[in-house]
Formats: structure tokens, sequence, C-alpha cells
């Protein structure tokens, strides 16, 4: 699951992740026993920027299936090496403080949506973000 933090002026919320070193997302998480791609959405937004989504969530009636990475496969079953992401977004008035979970992130910024398109380090958190650049209007 995947969401995109965004304010109504177009700055994207990116986060960096402590390992692997260098990468850059969008909030990002799996479904938990019985969790629902929403209910997984506002929970791993919670947990990983303090933030509370509320009714701002929004489903982007999207999702895309990806090899999972190397260092990442350990988390899974053995022998599972695709994940299915369900993309979300969220649109706030303006920038919040965000409040990182330092056991995943190390760092977090502002930026431009087509810098942060340029700085994140998944295809399909770019495609994510490059949908929402398209509809941002439409988020207000």
């Amino acid at each position: 699951m995947l969401v995109v933090v965004v304010t109504q002026t177009g700055e994207c919320l990116l986060l960096r992740r402590q390992q692997p070193v260098n990468f850059w997302q969008s909030i990002t998480g799996s479904l938990e026993r019985g969790e629902t791609p929403r209910q997984a959405a506002v929970r791993e937004l919670n947990e990983e920027t303090g933030l509370l989504a509320g009714s701002m969530l929004m489903d982007l009636h999207q999702s895309r299936l990806f090899p999972i990475i190397r260092p990442w496969r350990v988390r899974y079953a053995p022998g599972v090496c695709f994940n299915r992401e369900y993309w979300f977004a969220v649109c706030l008035p303006s920038r919040r403080l965000i409040r990182l979970n330092p056991r995943e992130h190390a760092q977090s910024c502002w930026l431009p949506l087509q810098q942060a398109i340029l700085k994140t380090s998944s295809w399909t958190n770019r495609d994510a973000l490059r949908l929402v650049a398209r509809h941002l209007a439409t988020f207000r």
C-alpha cells in the first residue's frame, strides 16, 4: 500500500528509509492479517508520520504488482517475490510537522511534485506521483 501526501499547493512529502541507504519514497506498508488496503493506509500514515488521515484519505483506485527488492524479501514468506501496492492520497491545506518512525525512516522533506517524482526511488511511486500531479486540482 502506498500513500502520497501532498499539499494543495503541490508540495509532496517524501521519506528517506533507514535501509537501503538513500531510498526515498512516499508512505508505504504491508497489510496486516484481516486488514483492508484502506485500513492499512490509515495505520501506516499514522505510524510513519504521525498524521491522521480521517476523511482526507482518497482511494486512487490504482494498484501495481512489482518485484520485491532483495533486501526486503526476508520480511515475506519463502518464495514470495512480488507484492501488490494499492494507491491512496491525502491532500493537506499546507505542510504539517512530521513525526518520523526512526526505526524505518531517517529523514523527511517536502518537495514540489515534479522534484519528488525525480527523487523517489521506486517506479511505482513515480507513477503514483505523476497521477496525483495530473489530478491535483480535483483533490482540493
